[in-house]
């Protein structure tokens, strides 16, 4: 019977690659330009009432920016990391 030769994977130690570790970073990114984005548009004046908090900034673009945030840091996590040979 021969002996069949095992390959033994050497791990960094790290739960994911570093491409993964790359795209989580641009994912933290986009979510965190959302939220600046969400940011700001009170009044200096409580007595007075701002209609800048109904802007589409703040509304529509900022809410999308951060879905598509949150959906890229799960597709960074569940990307297989690349083979090395």
């Amino acid at each position: 019977m021969a002996k069949k030769s095992k390959e033994i994977k050497e791990t960094s130690g790290f739960a994911l690659g570093k491409e993964n570790y790359k795209l989580l970073a641009i994912g933290f990114a986009i979510i965190v330009l959302g939220f600046i984005l969400m940011a700001g548009g009170g009044s200096d004046d409580p007595n007075v009432f701002s209609e800048d908090i109904f802007s589409f900034r703040r509304i529509t673009l900022a809410p999308i920016l951060l879905f598509i945030g949150f959906v890229f840091e799960i597709y960074a996590i569940m990307k297989k990391p690349k083979e090395e040979q």
